[in-house]
């Protein structure tokens, strides 16, 4: 054996040595990891296209509605006969909260409201379950109710809403156009339901003097029977023959003005036509239950509700050629106006977080340029895209959308992001000012910084832990805050680990001369050089005494921390407190009773 050749590893190197070493696995398997590199590159910016946008991220409305109708009871009776026996038989469904009830002379209201940790996936079965309860009690129920109905999709929201109007046209004018329009957006794809709003009941309305019928003997009673007879629906038998059963239909059932004017109303033997003795006139529910009015203008809404997990972006486009297309076959006089707009508010913060994206970035690049040279720069510079990459990966294959949570989770990730790099990539420079090689100071990043750096990550990652795993509407809604940020986290981990030494071995020229200003470049022999050397400059021994001093006065510093951490607490207690800011759409909703 030759013992001249022979050169004691460092402590450091043979660790790094025995262990598995995932920087020197991509440093030595460069073609593999280049390849790894470009696909993530390719993969995410795919699935950032094909990310689903949205201005607030999906949640489950935990809320019921339940409405009857008796006409000509009391409050009272409609409390204690229909209300009353519906709470109690609901109180029997799981996950019951409370109920709230609303009742007029012939009307009730009930707001039917789930725990808030009831489990969204339940809810379904839940509005299921509430039906049949509602089945089961409808024989103890008084006989002339109307209902009760449950109204479980109140809770959709409209991405678009436009508006109908026509000057001189009428509601049958424009309900017939917003039907229309519905049918033409209801093929675009994406779109789940077409909602109309503000369109009035067709009635016929009779009029009659009570003193003009009680002079020909005839009471309101009579006239109500004749029109109920003449409007009703029986069967009339059919004919019976030796191939077939005929059915036999009988006209004369009422369609308009003029068919209930000429109603007989027969008393005492002697027949009357309804028209002789009552005026009859067609027109609207009066009150109407629902007015919509544009620019002064009598109108019908028309809101476009888009399926989940789509992109309202490209939703707002199709739907928008659609309406163009359809335009044009559109009466003459009906206009149409966009007063709702979500996918252009969506877009806008897209553009928001692309715009705080591009300044983080700048400001990153600047940090890194000056701080630690344009070469170590372009190398932190690089893991900003390639973790959102894994990102825009990891959320398209969640099924997550981009909406407010989750753009505003990647925002606060974005100063994070580059944490990882700049302590891998800081490692690796000191190591080759101490005259270690580009490979060997890239794979000793891993036995150094990973597992602190995990460490790390994990703690911030866990700090978001409350919201993620919430159970309750807050969590369903906000949890994607944790989700995202902890993706981000983690997936910058791998890349400072991983292709941060690749890309400081492509990128970082070799330093073999040493820091200390007292070696001469041109006879220094780095295997053999002090590696402390590095550390004696003014930065380093001004921050050395000032840790120094921290050390033997601990004490003193100890207390001068607490004290400003108790300075804080109070300073908190007195800034304004608010889960969400205030909406800054150009939008106002408000309810008078």
């Amino acid at each position: 054996m030759d013992t001249s050749t022979f050169e004691p590893r460092r402590p450091d190197e043979a660790a790094a040595s025995s262990r598995f070493n995932l920087s020197a696995w991509a440093i030595t398997h460069r073609p593999l990891a280049l390849f790894f590199v470009i696909a993530l590159a390719l993969g995410g910016a795919f699935a950032y296209t094909r990310l689903g946008r949205a201005e607030d991220p999906n949640f489950t409305i935990k809320v019921a509605n339940v409405t009857a109708t008796w006409p000509g009871a009391t409050s009272r009776e409609m409390q204690d006969q229909v209300a009353d026996p519906i709470e109690k038989k609901l109180q029997e469904l799981p996950y019951f909260d409370r109920a709230r009830t609303y009742v007029t002379p012939g009307f009730m209201a009930l707001q039917l409201s789930f725990r808030d940790d009831t489990p969204p996936s339940a809810v379904p079965e839940l509005f299921y379950q509430l039906r049949k309860k509602l089945t089961d009690i409808r024989s103890d129920l008084p006989s002339g109710l109307v209902g009760p109905d449950v109204n479980d999709e109140f809770g959709d929201v409209d991405s678009l809403l436009f508006m109908l109007t026509g000057k001189n046209a009428s509601y049958r004018q424009l309900k017939d156009a917003a039907e229309d329009l519905k049918k033409a957006l209801l093929r675009v794809r994406n779109v789940t339901k077409v909602d109309i709003y503000g369109a009035q009941q067709q009635t016929i309305f009779v009029d009659f003097d009570t003193a003009k019928l009680a002079s020909l003997g005839i009471a309101p009673q009579t006239v109500f029977d004749s029109l109920a007879k003449q409007n009703a629906v029986t069967a009339a038998g059919t004919f019976e023959t030796d191939g077939q059963h005929i059915p036999l239909r009988v006209t004369g059932a009422l369609d308009g003005v003029e068919a209930v004017k000429a109603t007989p109303v027969s008393v005492n033997g002697v027949t009357f036509a309804l028209g002789d003795i009552a005026k009859v006139s067609a027109g609207y529910a009066d009150p109407p239950n629902f007015l919509v009015r544009q620019d002064s203008q009598p109108a019908l809404g028309v809101g476009v509700v888009m399926a989940k997990g789509a992109n309202i972006i490209t939703f707002g486009k199709e739907v928008r050629e659609a309406l163009d297309a359809h335009l044009a076959t559109m009466p003459v006089g009906i206009e149409v106006t966009q007063i709702a707009d979500q996918p252009a508010v969506v877009d806008r913060a897209v553009f928001e977080f692309l715009r705080s994206f591009a300044e983080a970035l700048v400001i990153v690049l600047g940090v890194s340029f000056l701080s630690l040279g344009w070469r170590t720069g372009i190398v932190v510079a690089t893991s900003v895209p390639l973790v959102l990459a894994v990102v825009a990966l990891v959320m398209s294959g969640l099924a997550m959308d981009l909406n407010r949570i989750t753009l505003g989770a990647l925002i606060i990730a974005l100063g994070l992001l580059v944490d990882d790099a700049i302590i891998a990539v800081e490692m690796m420079v000191v190591k080759m000012e101490q005259g270690w090689s580009r490979a060997r100071a890239a794979a000793f990043a891993w036995t150094s910084t990973a597992f602190p750096m995990l460490t790390g990550t994990l703690v911030t990652a866990i700090g978001f832990v409350p919201i993620g795993f919430a159970v309750s509407a807050v969590g369903e809604y906000a949890g994607g805050i944790f989700w995202v940020v902890a993706i981000a986290l983690l997936a910058s981990w791998v890349v400072a680990v991983l292709f941060t030494p690749l890309f400081g071995v492509l990128l970082l020229p070799d330093r073999k001369q040493l820091a200390s200003a007292n070696v001469d470049p041109e006879n220094a022999d780095p295997e053999n050089a002090d590696p402390e050397a590095i550390y004696q400059t003014r930065t380093y021994n001004l921050l050395r005494r000032i840790v120094g001093f921290c050390v033997r006065r601990r004490a003193m510093v100890t207390l001068a921390t607490l004290g400003i951490f108790a300075v804080a607490v109070v300073g908190f207690g007195h800034v304004q407190q608010q889960f969400f800011p205030t909406s800054d759409r150009p939008e106002l909703f408000f309810e008078i009773r």
